[in-house]
């Protein structure tokens, strides 16, 4: 400290004004935490190391959750795929396979995603559009032909329906002989984001949150390598989040459902090591890496000091991360591949469990084989030829890095204060809290754009007069509709019509009961072949629908 009270940073920063050297503009990360040109030793004073850093798979768990890290064993590298029909997408999955994919991810379509057959009119036009289109058991079979489900890890992207869709993964991993003890991977399942963000729900709040610790409940009893929720923060930031709101609300979502799970009777230990969490991986490198840290010190630190968790595996965070899709942009759609790389790093940088990399044409359509290669590859150069899998949290110390992941702790815990004061998560969805929030901040986003204090390359500066040229995209074929349908009519018509409607009145009976647990019939019902469409309906006559109110 120098004599008239000012530190060597803040000396050195007004020596630089003075001279007129710093370039103007807007200096803030994504979420509108401001950043000086120079951090020091001062900007980390507070930190102490046991409490806040710690070692790898020690808590707080900052600087990861394994011992070992990457120098042990490396992410799972996955890609996000499904398209058309479950034979075309199981021909991609094998051609991911040989390609050295070492997890699968699995897109369902639209009408898979909203719970309606491929047959129903909601559907018509949007069957294998953006995903893989299942309806029964059999799609699900057909999936994964080919592929024994003991020996991988499965991730799959559905909310609403998800018990419906894990009942399907279920007994077509028992008709290829594996027992649901053995199977591994992730559902995402997180229904609280879907109210917040993506807007796929299919019954009323309260009525999804008793069917999610249903499958939290089974998989705690019956999957003891499975993960039964994947609380997704990913779908937050994708709708126009911060980084901290991402963090925030999605940690707020887990935390509700930690105490709902409680609630129900089952002690924390005995589900803690089976919730994992999916984040998005935006451009903003150093906040995104800064993320990542806190995410896992907040949580371990909840965990154990208010929800008094004692089993270690309780406290660890362990996710699975996503390059930002909203990032891609239709012009100049090459530098995608840059961004999606850039990305990549801060995840791994950051300590993710998990990888997917977005493909260069997914602003436009469903990746192509070209551009899903491509996507693989940026992975495999990351792992295997840049260096940073050598060391474990090698930004760990950083003046600027420790100081921007004690920033982001701090934003997060003013939302979870307010969060609080709103009555909680249910609460705060039903009087629209969030979707103002994140609704804000998207306009705010755009209006840096739009007055260039955030340049995004190619879009609003450095043009070059063509920017949306072309490149070769996927194209469905518009008979896949058709065709689908005419297989759930086959699969209809060879089962037994008896065990559909003693497996649907069965369900519905449950349904009534608020002490059944619904995996049980609903997986009955998937045994005796009935359709995802049939399922959702059946309950719907149960729980009603949900029309969320108007926000403004």
């Amino acid at each position: 400290m120098n004599m008239d009270g000012r530190n060597g940073v803040a000396r050195w920063e007004e020596q630089v004004s003075q001279k007129g050297l710093l370039r103007e503009g807007h200096h803030a990360t994504s979420s509108g935490i401001p950043v000086r040109p120079l951090y020091g030793p001062e900007d980390i004073a507070d930190l102490d190391y046991e409490r806040d850093l710690g070692y790898p798979g020690q808590y707080p768990y900052t600087r990861g959750v394994y011992d070992t890290m990457y120098r042990g064993k490396l992410w799972t590298m996955r890609l996000f795929s499904g398209y058309a029909t479950a034979e075309e997408t199981n021909r991609r999955y094998h051609f991911l396979l040989d390609r050295g994919q070492t997890g699968l991810s699995v897109a369902f379509d639209m009408p898979t995603l909203m719970g309606y057959d491929s047959d129903h009119a909601m559907s018509l036009g949007e069957v294998g559009k953006c995903g893989v289109a299942v309806d029964s058991l059999a799609d699900m079979e057909t999936l994964f032909k080919g592929i024994p489900l003991g020996d991988i890890s499965v991730s799959m992207t559905i909310n609403g329906p998800a018990a419906i869709l894990m009942a399907y993964y279920i007994v077509a991993a028992e008709k290829q002989g594996v027992p649901v003890e053995k199977l591994r991977g992730t559902i995402q399942a997180d229904i609280l984001k879907e109210y917040i963000a993506q807007k796929e729900w299919l019954f009323p709040p309260e009525a999804h949150m008793r069917i999610m610790v249903d499958m939290i409940e089974y998989a705690t009893h019956k999957m003891p390598y499975y993960h039964p929720v994947s609380i997704s923060g990913y779908h937050i930031r994708e709708a126009g989040a911060t980084a901290v709101q991402e963090l925030a609300f999605t940690l707020a979502d887990g935390f509700a459902y930690v105490e709902a799970c409680i609630e129900r009777g089952l002690p924390v230990d005995s589900f803690a090591p089976r919730l994992s969490f999916f984040f998005d991986c935006h451009n903003d490198f150093f906040e995104e890496i800064a993320k990542f840290r806190a995410a896992r010190r907040i949580w371990a630190r909840r965990m154990r000091d208010k929800y008094g968790a004692k089993n270690p595996k309780s406290l660890l965070m362990r996710f699975h991360t996503q390059t930002a899709g909203v990032s891609l942009t239709a012009q100049q759609p090459e530098n995608n591949i840059v961004r999606t790389a850039y990305q990549a790093m801060a995840a791994v940088l950051g300590g993710t469990q998990s990888l997917h990399t977005n493909a260069m044409d997914e602003t436009l359509s469903l990746p192509t084989d070209r551009a899903a290669h491509i996507a693989v590859r940026t992975q495999q150069v990351l792992a295997f030829e840049t260096g940073v899998t050598e060391t474990i949290d090698p930004l760990a110390g950083s003046y600027f890095v420790e100081n921007l992941t004690h920033r982001v702790e701090q934003e997060c815990e003013k939302y979870f204060t307010r969060i609080e004061q709103e009555g909680g998560v249910l609460e705060g969805i039903k009087n629209g809290f969030f979707q103002k929030e994140i609704a804000r901040s998207a306009y705010e986003f755009q209006q840096l754009l739009e007055k260039k204090a955030r340049v995004i390359v190619g879009v609003n500066d450095f043009l070059e007069g063509n920017e949306e040229y072309t490149i070769p995209i996927l194209k469905i074929d518009e008979t896949i509709g058709r065709r689908q349908s005419q297989q759930l009519t086959s699969v209809k018509s060879g089962r037994d019509a008896a065990a559909v409607k003693r497996s649907l009145a069965a369900l519905s009976t449950a349904c009534h009961d608020p002490k059944v647990n619904l995996m049980e019939p609903i997986l009955d019902c998937a045994r005796a072949n009935v359709s995802e469409g049939e399922i959702v309906d059946a309950m719907k006559v149960v729980f009603g629908g949900y029309r969320e109110p108007a926000v403004f």
